[in-house]
């Protein structure tokens, strides 16, 4: 399970260590209804180049992940969910969907279509 370290109320810091090769090997075993934070923060600003606070190379993995579940999502696999946990801060959570039961390529073959790309 991913951890978020505390940071206190009303404080804007954003976090980022999950890769996006890793919200899809969450997303490949996941139970429907499993839920997993991804990102919490204010995900428009944390991936914008100007007003970011985060180090470039942090920067751009989280507009990766943010890339990634969004493709997920477009896919049929997650919900996206958020929950505001202060002001200008939010937790970003992916939920996994049930598996389609008709034969399509395999899960993995779709995730990393999309890495591809």
């Amino acid at each position: 399970m991913l951890m978020v370290a505390a940071i206190p109320f009303g404080a804007r810091v954003a976090t980022t260590k999950l890769s996006d090769v890793e919200l899809y090997a969450w997303i490949a075993q996941a139970e429907a209804g499993a839920r997993l934070e991804y990102h919490c923060g204010f995900l428009g600003i944390d991936v914008t180049p100007v007003i970011s606070t985060l180090p470039e190379p942090e920067r751009r993995q989280l507009a990766d992940l943010g890339q990634a579940a969004l493709s997920a999502f477009e896919k049929g696999l997650v919900h996206l969910v958020q929950e505001r946990v202060g002001p200008d801060r939010f937790a970003y959570i992916a939920v996994a969907r049930p598996r389609p039961k008709a034969a399509a390529p395999s899960l993995s073959a779709l995730l990393l279509e999309e890495r591809a790309a």
